[in-house]
């Protein structure tokens, strides 16, 4: 997430899978944190896809 923001980059994909979702809580957990939420304007899972977070970074 560091590198891609300060790289310019405007989207970053976490693929945490399809399992039983404990993966995905602690990627959404992480992402909830203040010094990671300066980072991007807001995130979103794939409507197509469940095992998948789209964050999108802040220009």
């Amino acid at each position: 997430m560091f590198k891609a923001a300060r790289s310019g980059e405007t989207t970053v994909e976490i693929i945490p899978g399809k399992g039983s979702g404990k993966l995905q809580k602690r990627v959404l957990a992480f992402l909830n944190q203040p010094h990671i939420k300066k980072l991007y304007e807001r995130f979103e899972t794939d409507p197509t896809n469940d095992g998948r977070v789209v964050v999108h970074l802040k220009s």
